[in-house]
């Protein structure tokens, strides 16, 4: 989970073009400034990778809690970035101008902060059912959480749309879960 450093980063470069493709003008205020904060972060990071990363070890029992702050807001690699930040954009371009930024800022914090507790809570039973302890290691950071929970209801508000995932055009109730498995094939952890 350690990010190389000293090198290009091709991914944060080409989210930057697709941002300037959009226009800055295009882009609503908080959608802008949680692809700013996030692109920030990326490169200048509060704390090394294995500091932030949210895990049922680390946030439960040592009760790091800031982790839940830190973990949605830092990325493995630009490429994890890119794929995040893109998906920020549109769904922020689409879901910020229907229920306001105020109410959108809301929405992304308290998403937040309950993604990286609902995964907690996820690690935590495969502890128990599966009676294997590795599962309370597992450490996550990334804003695909976030953006599940946006699609899902981005989902809510715009139903009856098709979405196109990987070329192919899916209704938009199940696209969030084929982006889902789609996002693990490409760039899996």
């Amino acid at each position: 989970m350690q990010r190389r450093q000293g090198r290009v980063n091709a991914g944060l470069l080409l989210l930057l073009y697709q941002i300037s493709q959009v226009g800055l003008q295009n882009i609503p205020p908080v959608t802008l400034g949680v692809i700013a904060l996030n692109i920030f972060l990326f490169l200048n990071p509060v704390r090394p990778l294995p500091e932030v990363c949210i895990s049922v070890h680390e946030g439960f029992y040592r009760k790091n809690w800031q982790r839940l702050l830190l973990s949605p807001v830092h990325h493995a690699d630009d490429w994890h970035l890119y794929y995040n930040m893109i998906s920020m954009l549109w769904k922020g371009i689409m879901l910020e101008k229907k229920i306001k930024s105020i109410w959108f800022a809301y929405i992304i914090a308290v998403f937040s902060i309950l993604i990286g507790v609902v995964y907690m809570v996820l690690e935590f039973m495969l502890v128990k059912i599966l009676d294997d302890p590795s599962y309370e290691m597992n450490c996550a950071v990334g804003f695909s959480g976030v953006l599940f929970a946006l699609k899902v209801l981005n989902n809510h508000y715009n139903p009856g749309r098709v979405s196109s995932v990987l070329g192919l055009q899916i209704s938009s109730k199940y696209a969030c879960w084929v982006e889902l498995v789609a996002i693990h094939l490409i760039s899996p952890g």
